[in-house]
């Protein structure tokens, strides 16, 4: 005799995430789409109320408590550093970034080690994208392909592991994760990440396939190493701004990956003038 199949509520439940995921993903990708295309003063404030959000949901996170005014301070100091990047240029990001770390030393030791730690991690991400923009067309279209990439990774994982589910892809940090999403997301990423590369660059096929396949990798492990952090805090998600995602840290935790990677391909190959033009030209 053969159990049941899930009714069809269960099957609507399944699936009653679906259109604000969608429509909160689209909103955010043409937005930070279209900041990447002006560049300048209006992507490093983009940033800056990105990585604020980033932050606060951070210092939630690791202190298990309301925000407070401390914890203020240093979403101030971090917010003011994409911006000190477009007056001063790297080094004006990186005194800032400093000065925040040093300021948290002083918030009380019990939370002092996540708050520096997350403070140093989310400083080199946003030097990564700051440096990834630059001011050249070559900015645009290599932050475009890591958005392309990590978001048709994470879309194909969505209904790659809802259609098919089977085995779980790591059951004790993300019990809903499938390896038949992992694999369904790498594979359409992979062929979004291609056929960005081939339209807007000269280089080889080969590298583009490369590079988009170890972007749907580092993407993955990014959401998985977030999904490690809330459970040592007993966190769900890491805020609720996000309809259907939750909060920013749960949706940009495969794209601060990507943009690291990024990073440093384009930095060692190009230059920390260049990182864009190092990434995409070979």
């Amino acid at each position: 005799m053969t159990s049941p199949g899930p009714t069809a509520a269960a099957q609507k439940s399944r699936w009653a995430d679906l259109v604000p995921r969608l429509a909160s993903a689209a909103v955010i990708v043409a937005v930070i789409a279209t900041a990447l295309y002006f560049g300048g003063w209006v992507y490093a404030i983009l940033m800056a109320v990105i990585f604020a959000v980033l932050y606060r949901e951070w210092e939630q996170m690791v202190t298990l408590k309301p925000l407070g005014p401390f914890g203020m301070v240093l979403i101030a100091l971090l917010a003011f550093a994409p911006l000190a990047y477009v007056a001063w240029g790297i080094t004006g990001t990186i005194a800032v970034m400093a000065a925040a770390i040093i300021v948290s030393l002083f918030g009380g030791w019990a939370s002092a080690g996540w708050r520096a730690g997350g403070l140093i991690f989310f400083g080199v991400v946003l030097i990564a994208v700051l440096t990834m923009r630059g001011v050249t067309p070559l900015g645009v279209v290599a932050g475009w392909y890591l958005g392309l990439v990590i978001a048709f990774n994470d879309t194909g994982a969505f209904f790659t592991g809802r259609v098919l589910g089977g085995p779980k892809l790591a059951p004790t940090i993300s019990p809903a994760k499938t390896w038949s999403g992992a694999v369904g997301g790498l594979v359409i990423g992979t062929i979004a990440g291609m056929v960005c590369w081939l339209m807007f660059t000269h280089s080889p096929w080969w590298i583009g396939l490369l590079f988009s396949l170890a972007l749907g990798l580092v993407g993955q492990a990014g959401d998985l190493t977030e999904s490690a952090i809330k459970r040592i805090f007993r966190v769900k998600d890491s805020g609720d701004v996000i309809p259907g995602h939750g909060g920013f840290m749960d949706r940009l935790d495969s794209v601060s990956f990507g943009a690291l990677f990024v990073f440093v391909i384009g930095a060692v190959h190009g230059g920390i003038a260049d990182v864009a033009g190092g990434f995409l030209n070979w």
